[in-house]
């Protein structure tokens, strides 16, 4: 009767790992998973302990094989490895993507313009903000990006808030100094209206 029961586990255990995909990586390592879509240059899965959790994806170029649950075989040996020339073109897509997309550095830019342009004490109450403002990474929700999608790729997402963060900066510190010209004007308009004739 034991053995009867070992040997039924065993056959629904070998049902249940056959149920499986099988990602052969250049690296050496097996994954089991569950293959979602295999793409022209990726292929999208999901992890067989977290079925219904979030979908990750591997280039083709790292994957030597994979071996689905009916048998086939998809073979990837010949792909050859997109390296650094590919996370190149990600990081500069997603810089030139902050150039055209990203606009909400506006709000703290005006209010740089404008702490810094008050009459008198202006070069003292615009320095503080322009200095944390000018530092501060851009939020997320703030980055105007295209795509949520193109923001999962590493590569792009450094490219994209590296020139957001640029951007930022520079604008910032456009206002602080507009600022400060305003300030300047203004407190010579406020002396010149109170100074006796």
């Amino acid at each position: 009767m034991k053995n009867l029961l070992l040997l039924i586990l065993f056959a629904i255990s070998s049902i249940i790992t056959k149920a499986q995909d099988t990602l052969t990586m250049r690296s050496g390592d097996h994954l089991i998973v569950k293959v979602i879509e295999v793409g022209s240059t990726e292929v999208k899965y999901k992890k067989v302990n977290n079925i219904n959790g979030p979908i990750f994806s591997t280039l083709k170029s790292d994957l030597i094989l994979i071996r689905y649950e009916n048998g086939s075989k998809d073979d990837f040996s010949n792909v050859k490895i997109e390296s650094a020339k590919s996370d190149e073109n990600q990081f500069n897509q997603g810089y030139n993507d902050a150039t055209k997309y990203y606009k909400s550095y506006k709000l703290a830019g005006t209010a740089v313009f404008f702490t810094s342009a008050f009459p008198l004490y202006g070069w003292f109450l615009g320095v503080s903000p322009a200095l944390l403002l000018s530092s501060a990474t851009p939020l997320d929700e703030n980055l105007d990006y295209p795509d949520i999608n193109l923001m999962k790729n590493e590569q792009y997402a450094r490219g994209y808030k590296a020139q957001a963060k640029n951007i930022k900066r520079k604008k910032i510190i456009r206002n602080y100094v507009s600022g400060l010209a305003t300030c300047v004007v203004l407190s010579g308009l406020m002396i010149n209206a109170l100074s006796p004739n």
